[in-house]
């Protein structure tokens, strides 16, 4: 599934499960062999929640997830969540969990690698502002 963006690039979205319970997933492979400007891959699946790999630089669009909480945890880069009211910045290490029906803009100035916990039937591209 890929979406374009107004930012004049394509959100490379990928909803299938890569791996199943019991295989090792080499992280890192799969970031560093990412050529795309803002890619989500679904790693693997815990219980009713996927856990997505995230390759980022620039902006996404503004949106929100009505019934789903979204963390973030960076891996490498720096990671920003515009909210409506604050912006918060997020560096290798640092998580964040972003509530259900809050409007989130996620950009990053850098190539940015994240990992993202959320349930396993959230529309990853949210519903728009």
């Amino acid at each position: 599934m890929s979406d374009w963006s107004p930012a004049g690039f394509f959100y490379n979205t990928r909803l299938n499960i890569l791996h199943r319970p019991l295989e090792v997933i080499d992280v890192a492979s799969l970031a560093n062999a990412c050529q795309n400007q803002w890619y989500n891959q679904t790693l693997c699946r815990v219980d009713e929640s996927v856990v997505r790999l995230g390759v980022v630089e620039g902006e996404y669009h503004w949106h929100k997830h009505d019934d789903e909480d979204e963390f973030f945890y960076v891996v490498s880069g720096r990671f920003i969540i515009d909210l409506e009211k604050r912006s918060v910045e997020l560096s290798a290490g640092h998580g964040f969990v972003v509530p259900k029906g809050v409007m989130h803009r996620p950009h990053a100035p850098e190539r940015t690698v994240i990992l993202m916990v959320e349930r396993a039937g959230i529309v990853p591209t949210g519903s728009g502002q």
